[in-house]
């Protein structure tokens, strides 16, 4: 159910360095996710992933940061997978709170994204729950990839966002992000698709993940905000997107912009301090 009240904020570090053509040290993104728990500025962070190293090399690390991550009753962690294997190797870590596993409703993207057809990774993501909910506290969030179209000429409408949650909430999924993931999206589009949802789904919690220029994030923000949204993707200077998609991809909303605008007290200190952390652990990736 909606709470008007209560904002969420995640920071993702994951989605802003796994892109990056050099290896950022292992000792720099432990630093630098700990000062994202210790800040408490986001009920949640996007550490890390356990996929392919070889699709994904900045991520190869990933189990060593999360053996020195300095958790907190008050910040949950979520690390991305892509398949069964890599739910047996994250279950095994318990401050992990969610994994996320990325669903396209573009055949294209999905192909791209884990070599799947949406019909695969339907019964991936079936199995993979067994999993979870058998060995694991851990829940799993899903992201509608393309959730606002896509750049293949592939069919689209808000209705095929609708079939595939109804289909992944009969299975048990209940938490959803919908994803814009190469920013085909404007302000009124973001706004009906998350009043969709929340019409059809008032029992299930949704995130926007959005991309976006920089001069538009802002109303996009408010635009998933007026649609019902609650709970927010972002990364410190809107850093990253997802490699597979396209080369020019935009970044992510930046963090310090959805901490203004949704947060009352000052963290405006906190914030430089991470943002020249970050600037400092990226700039050997650049």
């Amino acid at each position: 159910m909606l709470n008007n009240s209560a904002i969420s904020i995640v920071d993702c570090p994951r989605d802003a360095i796994q892109s990056l053509r050099y290896q950022i040290p292992t000792d720099d993104k432990v630093t630098y996710i700990n000062a994202l728990i210790k800040s408490k500025l986001f009920q949640c962070i996007d550490f890390g992933s356990f996929v392919s190293e070889k699709a994904v090399p900045q991520m190869s690390d990933t189990s060593q940061v999360i053996d020195r991550l300095e958790k907190d009753t008050d910040t949950q962690l979520l690390a991305i997978i892509a398949n069964q294997t890599g739910v047996e190797k994250a279950i095994a870590y318990e401050k992990i709170d969610y994994l996320g596993y990325p669903f396209s409703i573009s055949e294209i993207f999905q192909q791209k994204n884990t070599r799947q057809s949406i019909a695969e990774s339907f019964d991936s993501v079936r199995r993979m729950l067994d999993i979870i909910q058998s060995k694991s506290r851990q829940q799993l969030l899903i992201y509608i990839s393309m959730a606002f179209g896509n750049p293949y000429q592939e069919p689209w409408d808000a209705t095929l966002v609708s079939f595939w949650i109804n289909e992944l909430k009969k299975i048990g999924v209940t938490n959803f992000a919908l994803a814009d993931t190469t920013s085909q999206a404007n302000a009124q589009e973001i706004e009906d698709l998350f009043s969709k949802m929340h019409a059809e789904f008032d029992d299930l919690t949704f995130t926007a993940h959005l991309h976006s220029m920089p001069n538009l994030a802002l109303e996009k923000i408010e635009a998933a905000y007026k649609g019902g949204c609650r709970r927010f993707d972002g990364s410190i200077l809107g850093y990253g997107g997802c490699q597979f998609a396209q080369n020019d991809l935009v970044g992510n909303i930046p963090s310090e912009m959805l901490l203004n605008r949704f947060k009352e007290q000052n963290s405006t200190t906190t914030v430089a301090e991470l943002t020249v952390m970050f600037k400092k652990m990226v700039q050997n990736g650049l």
